[in-house]
């Protein structure tokens, strides 16, 4: 039998309607969570936590652009104010960006992307923190890549968002560790996402290039990142803060 690593925690995920996010809620709702979904997709979003419903499971959905400090605010709480607590996050939200070098990169570009990707995740810790270090405890899984250990030509924006969400989660960890929260990332390698189709279509990358620099010469799944995310959330890792996970299928080890 599947061990449910989230039984009974209630989990907020942002960027819930697609890719990793939405995988994210499925997985976890396989664990055992009660979700609050939230996105900016709210077709998508309402989707997914039907979806949910209707297997059996527990989930509300809140339309949030991260990046506005507000509706952060307002999405923790509605999950305090629809269970009473808040166990878990998983701060996923993000874009990748204009692709460009750091000289044609725009001031537009790189403040949206930071917005997004950076500035969305402070807000959203700044918020779970207040209230895990409120009821005493709590565990936090923010989504950075593995352009955040690494660098990446041609996304200046979306590289220096990524390194800055794994600084961000260090910091974070440190100041609460002996509070009983712990902070962690995943860095997903090159994930078959929506997103990633879309660079695929486009032809911003190229497959086979991806692939002859992956060793396990294959795309990740979007499953196999929410499970990486759900067991840093669950007591399983309960000795484990600060730490930048990497998914990638290798990627980081060259």
């Amino acid at each position: 039998m599947t061990t449910r690593l989230l039984e009974g925690k209630i989990i907020a995920i942002t960027g819930a309607s697609s890719g990793i996010g939405q995988a994210s809620a499925f997985v976890f709702a396989g664990h055992g969570a009660k979700l609050v979904l939230a996105d900016v997709n709210e077709q998508d979003g309402e989707a997914a936590a039907r979806k949910i419903r209707d297997s059996g499971g527990d989930a509300a959905f809140v339309r949030a652009d991260v990046s506005d400090a507000r509706a952060v605010e307002a999405l923790v709480a509605r999950a305090v104010e629809r269970h009473g607590r808040l166990d878990g996050a998983f701060n996923n939200a993000g874009i990748d960006g204009a692709p460009g070098t750091v000289a044609e990169c725009s001031q537009e570009n790189w403040d949206r992307t930071l917005a997004v990707n950076l500035t969305g995740v402070f807000l959203c810790m700044k918020h779970e923190l207040a209230q895990m270090l409120k009821q005493g405890g709590g565990a936090i899984v923010n989504n950075a890549s593995v352009a955040g250990l690494i660098g990446v030509a041609a996304l200046p924006a979306y590289v220096a968002a990524k390194h800055g969400v794994v600084g961000l989660t260090k910091a974070a960890a440190l100041e609460v560790a002996t509070q009983g929260i712990r902070v962690n990332a995943v860095c997903p390698g090159p994930i078959r996402t929506p997103m990633m189709d879309h660079a695929l279509r486009a032809g911003l990358v190229k497959e086979e290039d991806m692939l002859s620099m992956e060793p396990m010469r294959r795309l990740g799944s979007p499953e196999e990142v929410a499970e990486a995310a759900a067991f840093l959330l669950s007591d399983r890792a309960s000795f484990m803060t600060g730490h930048a996970m990497a998914v990638d299928g290798g990627w980081a080890a060259w």
